[in-house]
């Protein structure tokens, strides 16, 4: 008999216990995403998102990658499913994914749109400023169940942000011409997470108001901007030789004042905590600009 109520109470016990709950979260395109259980199989579609998981302690979790995830070195070894703008849709079905996080920006609709007809599910990623990359983090954790080290880092990620920016956000402004690429001659909006950075450094981009992300503008523009510092990326850690192209303009204060800087793809394109790099490297630079003006 005391067995039989001992069951009986287990019973009850058992019972009353909550179910495990779902885990839901709104993507960056306002889609309310559910997991019945955390993502142990994530395929990520973009550089940044699979070195964002690898941040928020969900690196173990990924089973595959688009080309370029080349960091930390452990991503360097992912299988790869294509580009971001060209994926390989069978590499990412063969993986099995409980879960495939995409980049609103860099990814086409159709691609992910596919995946969710076949009842994988899709998050949207697109960080536009820094706060978005720390939140990115937490949200990636709760995901993959691994919100104690995406705390941790989504928490020392706003530390150093916070500490840059009472360093440099009200330093006297600088107006700043951010040069993503030559041909088509491209820069980015005020909408544009690298703006967030101009702006956490004290600068401030000429090409803000422009309704396009990332846009092509004429150098008639530019140079009727008349920005004080020329930021380019290029391609990789070589400074482009098509930044000194602007020498030829001698009366444009960047080049009146030899501003024209580099900083690596990698750590101002990416959005990603090392973004923080590539701000202080930022933040440098334009104190560099307002010592050349007088402006200290």
């Amino acid at each position: 008999m005391k067995a039989l109520f001992a069951l009986f109470a287990l019973l009850s016990v058992l019972a009353a216990a909550p179910a495990a709950a779902d885990i839901r979260v709104t993507d960056d395109a306002g889609h309310v995403i559910v997991l019945a259980a955390p993502a142990q199989r994530i395929v990520s579609l973009a550089p940044h998102v699979t070195e964002l998981l690898y941040a928020a302690g969900a690196g173990a979790k990924v089973v595959g990658a688009v080309q370029y995830s080349d960091y930390p070195e452990a991503a360097r070894a992912l299988p790869r499913v294509g580009g971001y703008t060209a994926l390989d849709m069978e590499a990412v079905v063969a993986l099995k994914p409980d879960l495939v996080i995409a980049w609103k920006s860099g990814n086409r609709n159709q691609q992910y749109d596919r995946l969710e007809k076949l009842g994988i599910p899709v998050f949207v990623n697109e960080p536009r400023s820094l706060d978005d990359v720390a939140r990115s983090i937490e949200t990636f954790g709760r995901l993959a169940a691994t919100s104690t080290e995406a705390g941790a880092a989504a928490a020392a990620f706003r530390t150093r942000r916070d500490a840059l920016a009472v360093r440099y956000a009200q330093r006297p402004p600088v107006e700043v011409f951010y040069q993503i690429w030559n041909r088509p001659l491209m820069t980015i909006n005020g909408k544009h997470l690298i703006s967030d950075v101009m702006a956490l450094c004290g600068g401030h981009n000429v090409f803000a108001d422009l309704p396009i992300l990332a846009p092509t503008v004429t150098e008639e523009a530019v140079l009727a901007a008349a920005p004080q510092a020329i930021i380019a990326s290029g391609m990789g850690d070589s400074r482009p030789e098509w930044l000194d192209s602007w020498r030829r303009w001698t009366t444009l204060p960047a080049v009146a004042r030899d501003n024209l800087f580099f900083i690596p793809p990698e750590l101002l394109q990416r959005h990603t905590p090392r973004i923080l790099d590539g701000a202080t490297r930022l933040c440098e630079q334009l104190e560099q600009a307002r010592a050349k003006a007088g402006r200290k």
